[in-house]
């Protein structure tokens, strides 16, 4: 898996990819709106807040405290997009629901918040006043008072099209569900480890492998718990690309049978190996690592808060390219998360890292931007990278054959994003 690959599976942006269209579409397909040539002047901010009071934080590991200029606090109509979880049991999730949908009433609150008897998964956007007003009133309930909340700019309103709130059997989508798993036993997640702890194993892993003939370390692994789409924009140094592009099919570990050659798990010792995993906000390691430690895998670690967590806190030391994120937004550059780290760890590098790993889905040269585009083909919607070039030769298509399809959309330029597929549900069929 060293070497890049590419597949072509049906993808939407979103971090439940369905495998056929248009259902679901709606809640996923980009906003035209969602430029970001503002993307760098309002800072995200990321904290674990002690106390009710937004004005103030604590400085700790997870806690900060520090008074805010105002440049670097929105005006109350700025957007921002907001992302928590918690696995705690909730007695009565239905009732939860009532009483979430109830606080939402009058507030404008776009995304998808999911309950069920094994906790809490919440990403949406909305005015900062009413986005961190449900903040608030989450951790009022004990159960939540200490739940990591990571918030990032939406500069043009909503990321998400709706509010979807709800019950849902999976928190996770994984095949087979997760109800089945520990999660609400901690000992049965993986062991987190706060971004300096990251920072500090994840440069003791690559200066192993760089020094060594073989350019491995058999005694730890670097693991992608994402989809192989994610890791195409921005991925930590040394990490391999997943062989999945739909996380609910991930299946690292799992095979007692054979040696499978994409599986970095595949023959490692699961007493001594040490399994680093990570993946955008937490919720997935965690997950996937209570599968793993029920295969027996000893030494399990994960990246609290996620790489997002990590970029806020860290910088991009170690880490290449953007974030992909699963709202209309699509792709963060690192200095999205507090650009002054950004800037204090770039200064320490010794040299640029290197970006040639971003490929053209189609003819497998450099792209010059990290940004995933959707095929101009309304019943394929693949997303994936491409060159100016092979935009314009394959008029916004992701292959020849898409090209010739019977409901093409026109081809978009820049940061362009496509509108909700019901836009385009009356399009005049072409000819074949």
């Amino acid at each position: 898996m060293s070497s890049f690959t590419v597949m072509k599976p049906f993808i939407l942006a979103s971090n439940e990819p369905t495998a056929s269209f248009p259902k679901n579409l709606t809640a996923f397909l980009p906003n035209p709106k969602n430029t970001w040539t503002n993307r760098n002047s309002i800072l995200p901010f990321v904290w674990q807040l002690k106390c009710k009071s937004l004005s103030s934080w604590k400085c700790k590991e997870n806690v900060c405290t520090a008074a805010l200029s105002s440049k670097e606090i929105p005006d109350e109509e700025e957007f921002i997009v907001v992302n928590f979880y918690r696995f705690v049991f909730i007695k009565d999730p239905e009732e939860e629901v009532t009483k979430h949908l109830s606080f939402m009433e009058g507030r404008d609150v776009h995304g998808r918040i999911y309950l069920n008897q094994q906790g809490i998964n919440a990403q949406y956007s909305g005015p900062k006043k009413d986005a961190l007003a449900y903040v608030n009133w989450v951790r009022e309930d004990l159960r939540f008072s200490d739940v990591l909340v990571q918030i990032s700019p939406a500069s043009n309103g909503h990321t998400f099209p709706r509010l979807k709130l709800r019950y849902k059997p999976s928190l996770v989508q994984l095949e087979g569900g997760i109800s089945h798993l520990p999660l609400l036993d901690p000992s049965m997640r993986a062991e987190p480890l706060a971004p300096s702890e990251w920072r500090n194993r994840l440069e003791a892993v690559n200066n192993t492998n760089n020094s060594s003939h073989e350019n491995i370390n058999p005694s730890c692994i670097l693991l992608d718990v994402r989809n192989g789409y994610e890791w195409d924009v921005g991925h930590f140094q040394g990490a391999q690309r997943p062989d999945v592009d739909c996380f609910r099919s991930t299946s690292f570990g799992q095979s007692d049978s054979e040696v499978i050659a994409s599986d970095p798990l595949a023959a490692v010792d699961k007493e001594r190996t040490d399994i680093l995993m990570y993946c955008t906000g937490g919720i997935r390691c965690d997950v996937y690592s209570a599968i793993l430690r029920k295969q027996g895998f000893k030494r399990l670690y994960t990246l609290k808060g996620g790489a997002s967590h990590y970029l806020e806190r860290e910088g991009s030391v170690g880490w290449v390219g953007n974030l992909f994120v699963f709202d209309a937004r699509l792709s963060l550059p690192p200095s999205t998360y507090k650009p002054e780290v950004e800037m204090e760890a770039s200064t320490k590098l010794e040299a640029p890292l290197d970006n040639s790993f971003a490929k053209c889905y189609i003819c497998g040269s450099q792209v010059c931007e990290l940004r995933h585009r959707n095929c101009a083909n309304l019943d394929c919607n693949l997303l994936f990278l491409c060159c100016e070039g092979c935009v314009k030769d394959l008029r916004g298509c992701c292959c020849s054959q898409c090209t010739s399809a019977r409901r093409l959309r026109p081809v978009l330029t820049g940061h362009q994003r496509y509108q909700k597929w019901h836009n385009y549900r009356d399009f005049e069929l072409q000819s074949l």
